[in-house]
C-alpha cells in the first residue's frame, strides 16, 4: 500500500528512519521498549476508553512510560503527544467515546504523512505504538511497522468486520443501543398500524443488522451479505403478515444494503401501509460500554502490553474461540470473514 522511499534524499531530516526496519531482526537483539504511545483512530467505539485505561495502567505497572496521542494518526504526525498517567484514566472505564479523541487523516494516507508520524515517534523517543481502531487504522499501523516502528493493534469498531478476530470492541454496546431504540419504535408502530424501517450502521457488514433483527423480532432483515428481491423478500413478507392479522411491522436494513427512506417510501407506495424511516446513525456509537466491551477492552489492553514486554511486535490483539490472543499484523490484515450461512438461515426461520 505504501511505497516508502528508502533513498529519501528529498527528505534528509528523516533519512535515519528508513534504516530502522525490524524485518528479519532477532527480537533478542532489539532493545526492550521503555516509552510507548497509545492512540485511537477511525470511528469511535464504546470501550475505547477502557482500552486506553488498560494500556496505561498495565503499562505503568510494568515499568513503562505511556504517552497519549490526541486525534489519532492526525495528531501523531502533528506531534500532539503528551505523557499520560494513572489519574488521567481515572473514571474513564464507564465512559463512551474516546477521551484521546479520533480523526481521519488524509495526510497520513500518504508516504510523507507516514514518515512524519514515524519522525514524531523519534522526536518523543517512543519505542512502540498501540493503536485501537478498525481495518483502516491497522493499515496505518502497518505502514509504520514497515518503517521499523513496533506497533500493536487492538480492534475497536462497532461493525465487527475485522477478519482476524471473532469480536471487536464496541460491537455489543452498539447492538444493545440499537435494540433498545427499536423496541421503542415498535411500541409506536403498533399504536399506529405502521411499518417502521430502521437503518443501522455496519458499513459493508451486516452483523449488527442481523443480530439486532433477531433480538427485536423484525419481520424483514436486509444485509449486504445476502442479495434480496424486494417483491419477494420485503413486500410479500409484509403483506402475508397483514393478511394473517398483523398490524405493525419492523424492517431492519444495514446501511450497506440500502437507504431506509427509499425502502419505506416504496413499501408505502406498493402496499398502502403507512411506513416511516428511522436512521439510528451515530446514536449507536455512543453510550456507556456494556460489561462485555469493558472486559474485552481491558483484557486486550493488558495483552497488548504483554506483547511489547515479550518483544512480540507488529501484532493485532484478537479474540478467538473466547480467548484473547494475537496474530501478525500482515497476516491479520489479509484475512476476511463473513456471516456464517447457518446464522442467516436461522434468522429467516425466526422471521
Amino acid at each position: 500500500m505504501f511505497n516508502i522511499p528508502y533513498d529519501s534524499s528529498n527528505l534528509p531530516e528523516i533519512n535515519s528512519l528508513t534504516a530502522k526496519c525490524y524485518d528479519n531482526v532477532n527480537p533478542e537483539e532489539v532493545e526492550p521498549v521503555k516509552r510507548i504511545g497509545v492512540l485511537t483512530s477511525g470511528g469511535d467505539a464504546p470501550g475505547m476508553n477502557a482500552t486506553i485505561r488498560a494500556v496505561v495502567r498495565a503499562g505503568i505497572n510494568s515499568g513503562l512510560e505511556v504517552y497519549g496521542v490526541t486525534r489519532g494518526f492526525h495528531g501523531l504526525w502533528k506531534g500532539e503527544i503528551a505523557p499520560i498517567g494513572m489519574r488521567d484514566v481515572s473514571e474513564k472505564l464507564q465512559r463512551g467515546g474516546t477521551f484521546l479523541m479520533t480523526a481521519r487523516s488524509k495526510t497520513f494516507e500518504t508516504d510523507l504523512g507516514v514518515l512524519k508520524g514515524a519522525k514524531m515517534m523519534e522526536v518523543y523517543n517512543l519505542d512502540a505504538l498501540i493503536v485501537s481502531g478498525g481495518d483502516g487504522s491497522f493499515k496505518g499501523a502497518r505502514a509504520l511497522a514497515r518503517l521499523g516502528v513496533p506497533v500493536i493493534g487492538i480492534p475497536g469498531t462497532i461493525d465487527n468486520d475485522i477478519g482476524c478476530t471473532d469480536y471487536t470492541i464496541g460491537y455489543d454496546t452498539s447492538m444493545n443501543t440499537a435494540m433498545e431504540a427499536i423496541d421503542k419504535l415498535r411500541d409506536t408502530a403498533s399504536s399506529h398500524e405502521r411499518c417502521s424501517v430502521i437503518e443501522v450502521m455496519g458499513r459493508r457488514a451486516g452483523y449488527i443488522a442481523l443480530n439486532v433483527g433477531i433480538a427485536t423480532g423484525a419481520e424483514v432483515i436486509l444485509i449486504p451479505e445476502v442479495p434480496f428481491d424486494f417483491d419477494r423478500d420485503v413486500l410479500r413478507v409484509i403483506l402475508d403478515g397483514r393478511n394473517k392479522g398483523k398490524r405493525h411491522y419492523i424492517v431492519i436494513v444495514a446501511e450497506g444494503s440500502g437507504k431506509a427512506a427509499d425502502i419505506a417510501k416504496k413499501i408505502e407506495e406498493e402496499t398502502g401501509i403507512e411506513s416511516r424511516p428511522t436512521i439510528l446513525g451515530h446514536l449507536q456509537r455512543g453510550g456507556s460500554p456494556t460489561l462485555r466491551d469493558r472486559t474485552t477492552a481491558s483484557l486486550m489492553g493488558v495483552h497488548a502490553i504483554d506483547c511489547l514486554l515479550n518483544k512480540k511486535y507488529n501484532r493485532i490483539i484478537i479474540e478467538k474461540e473466547g480467548k484473547i490472543t494475537d496474530i501478525d499484523i500482515e497476516e491479520g490484515l489479509a484475512m476476511k470473514k463473513t456471516i456464517p450461512s447457518i446464522e442467516i438461515d436461522n434468522a429467516k426461520r425466526l422471521s
